[in-house]
């Protein structure tokens, strides 16, 4: 069953710039499809338009119907019923998503008791679990923290367990690792390609990198220049891309994995 369904989204400027064109895409419940190009592509435009998010000064046109709602032209009421319930996202850099003011617990406590009425000890206990969940350790310690008291993996543990509290059906994963070190990068995609298979959610991943996109998606939708080059199975386009751009990232990829494999080497 068709959970995202994109029908011709067009992201435009107030001044007539055309920032994504015409894309068409679809994620079922329980898929994973990834988005992936350069920077100025417009595959974090296409989150943003997607989850009602776009900043001023842009506009969104076509049909986005995510799990039974058009987010394009929603009121701001319908879409704020929508995100945290049905999809919910993670973004590149933490810090810009957590309230450096506002003890982490309390961060993931409030959209959680909004979604299910949870108070007091009980409420208490689910912040626990949701900090469990994601592998941090002393979670009461975490929970009672500040942003800046924390590493920057804690952080985006701390962002993950937030997006999955109120167990939405779509994770949107932007650049959810380009800020963190090779190591801890590859436990966050383990981390969530984990909870997300446990939880059969569907996720829409966003990454430059295609060997990163390559372990946690089921299909792929190459983006450049705000269009889609290519889309398909993820095995396929990394074995017989069609493109010319695909083919240079695919490029690119086996030159990753080349060097991390010769550091990683003893």
């Amino acid at each position: 069953m068709t959970l995202l369904d994109v029908r011709g989204l067009t992201v435009r400027t107030d001044d007539g710039r055309i920032l994504v064109d015409d894309l068409s895409f679809t994620v079922a419940g329980g898929e994973r499809l990834g988005l992936i190009g350069e920077s100025g592509s417009g595959k974090s435009l296409t989150t943003l338009a997607v989850l009602g998010l776009l900043p001023d000064g842009m506009t969104s046109s076509g049909s986005v119907e995510l799990a039974g709602t058009q987010m394009v032209g929603a009121a701001e009421r319908s879409l704020t019923g929508v995100r945290g319930r049905d999809a919910a996202v993670v973004f590149q850099e933490p810090l810009t998503a957590l309230d450096p003011l506002m003890r982490l617990g309390r961060q993931i406590a409030e959209p959680l008791a909004r979604r299910t009425g949870l108070t007091g000890k009980r409420l208490r206990g689910a912040v626990h679990q949701a900090l469990e969940q994601v592998r941090l350790p002393e979670p009461d310690r975490i929970a009672r923290a500040f942003a800046h008291e924390v590493s920057g993996g804690q952080r985006q543990r701390v962002a993950l367990a937030m997006a999955l509290a109120c167990e939405p059906k779509l994770l949107i994963a932007d650049e959810p690792t380009t800020a963190l070190d090779v190591s801890v990068q590859a436990e966050m995609l383990e981390l969530i390609d984990g909870l997300v298979r446990e939880r059969e959610m569907a996720v829409l991943f966003v990454s430059h990198d295609l060997a990163v996109v390559s372990r946690v998606t089921d299909r792929v939708l190459v983006m450049k220049d705000g269009r889609a080059v290519e889309q398909g199975v993820v095995h396929d386009i990394v074995r017989a891309p069609r493109e010319t751009y695909t083919r240079t990232l695919v490029a690119s990829a086996r030159k990753l994995e080349s060097a991390l494999d010769l550091r990683s080497a003893p």
